[in-house]
């Protein structure tokens, strides 16, 4: 296989991985019930709480509208989860995790 083939084959094969990633979040079926999309909820999470987002889901929860986006965010050895409201936006928490992880 050529180099142009190879290169054009390893494109392809990132991209999949990456659109297969980004559909992929616990609770993807709720999505159809939030005005708020994954990537915007992802960015008022950043915002709230910068570092690097280590998991992530939607589901219905008390408070807010009832279904919001968690966010387990990591930053400096410390892991906080951040949640945003998938109808409005807002925030509604923004917490130290209390667990081992967090060393």
């Amino acid at each position: 296989m050529n180099s142009r083939k190879t290169m054009i084959a390893l494109t392809a094969f990132a991209a999949l991985v990456v659109s297969a990633q980004a559909s992929a979040f616990d609770g993807s079926q709720y999505a159809k019930e939030a005005t708020v999309s994954i990537e915007q909820a992802r960015a008022l999470a950043i915002k709230a709480y910068p570092g690097t987002i280590v998991e992530e889901e939607l589901e219905h929860k008390l408070g807010g509208s009832g279904l919001r986006y968690s966010f387990d965010i990591r930053a400096n050895h410390v892991t906080h989860e951040v949640a945003v409201d998938a109808k409005t936006g807002n925030i509604l928490e923004n917490s130290r995790e209390s667990s081992k992880d967090n060393d």
